[in-house]
């Protein structure tokens, strides 16, 4: 996981391990064992922060929290099952992520109990700690080394009454959950688990099962229609909200202009439409500025549109890359025009892509299909 700074020297990494934090932390050992030597841990943790990035920041602490806990795994699983604080509200629904802080404590479970013998005892204490942060990472460790007997237990998560610990079911087993390592069984072997998960009633849990299935949706588009199809069949989710999951699970291959994808959704992939007056204000730009384009979109029919565009970004290579940006849904009844202008700031500092100079391409897309283009100059 890497550390994020903006221009005004937000630290991610600073703001969720620090000294505060870690005080915290031991705090909580401390009150429930005061034979952890709380200034000895504290020391040796803060005074080696300034060299590591954020997840070698959990890393460490949990390196360190082996110089501090029992050298027995079973007596160090109960001590910090004691030291925890109570578990996040479970009668919250979304936006609820946890204290970080907790993060360290999972990662000492993987170091320290990935062995058959603890798997049993790992298993409980992660669906404790996953109850204060989420230990999607953590989970993954046991998926790959104990499958079976790993999958057997999120299955029973899965109706569990809290819902981080359903949650989990869905997020630890996602095939590309961002900053984590890989598991090792195929994109599609969690689909069963999501087949429960997807009528869950908190938005906390629905978009992990929806964000799982775009993972799928890249390696196996087939498999995840069939699944919102069946969904869809059996009516056990509000239709609402699958509506809404379907669509964050479909962004992908809509990206894509999947003809299937786009007809689940209510969008044809042959509209009948005339753009006009298509173009980019701007030929020549700088980092930090705004592409600035216009256009005219006439219906021949009733037709729903999904407008987006897509951004040709030259490489430090000189090779080209799209990058697929939603603009609107339009709904037009036959005849009926509209005019959509749109700004799109080129962010010097952004996160997900760096700016090269050169000659850039933008297209417009509507249901998937190229519908003009044009070029700008990125100086």
């Amino acid at each position: 996981m890497a550390s994020k700074k903006s221009g005004t020297g937000f630290s991610l990494k600073d703001q969720l391990f620090n000294s505060e934090r870690v005080h915290y932390l031991a705090g909580l050992f401390h009150a429930a064992n005061d034979g952890f030597d709380k200034a000895s841990f504290i020391q040796a943790t803060v005074k080696r922060f300034s060299k590591l990035e954020l997840k070698e920041r959990i890393v460490h602490i949990a390196s360190i929290l082996e110089d501090h806990l029992s050298p027995d795994y079973r007596v160090a699983a109960k001590q910090i099952a004691d030291a925890l604080p109570p578990p996040l509200d479970p009668t919250n629904t979304d936006d609820d992520f946890g204290d970080f802080i907790f993060m360290p404590l999972g990662e000492f479970v993987v170091r320290n109990g990935l062995a058959k013998e603890h798997l049993k005892l790992s298993l409980k204490t992660l669906k404790i700690l996953t109850q204060r942060v989420s230990m999607e990472d953590a989970i993954r460790a046991f998926i790959n080394t104990h499958t079976a007997e790993t999958m057997n237990e999120l299955q029973k998560w899965s109706t569990d009454r809290h819902y981080h610990v359903r949650r989990l079911v869905s997020e630890g087993t996602r095939p590309l959950l961002p900053w984590s390592k890989r598991l090792t069984i195929e994109p599609t072997v969690a689909i069963p688990l999501l087949d429960t998960l997807h009528a869950d009633s908190t938005r906390f849990v629905t978009r992990s099962v929806s964000n799982h299935l775009n993972d799928v949706a890249k390696s196996h588009p087939k498999v995840v229609m069939s699944t919102l199809e069946r969904w869809k069949n059996q009516n056990k989710q509000n239709a609402t909200e699958l509506d809404w999951m379907s669509k964050n699970a479909l962004r992908t291959l809509v990206k894509q202009g999947n003809s299937q994808a786009l007809k689940f959704l209510g969008f044809r992939s042959n509209p009948k439409i005339e753009v006009s007056k298509f173009s980019v204000k701007r030929s020549r730009l700088k980092p930090g500025d705004a592409i600035e384009f216009s256009f005219t979109v006439t219906a021949m029919r009733d037709e729903a549109l999904m407008v987006d565009f897509v951004i040709d970004f030259v490489k430090a290579n000189g090779k080209l890359s799209p990058k697929v940006h939603k603009l609107k849904q339009i709904r037009l009844s036959k005849g009926q025009s509209t005019n959509v202008v749109k700004r799109h700031v080129l962010r010097a500092n952004a996160t997900t892509y760096t700016l090269y100079p050169g000659t850039h391409h933008l297209t417009l897309q509507i249901n998937g299909k190229a519908f003009g283009s044009d070029c700008f100059e990125l100086q």
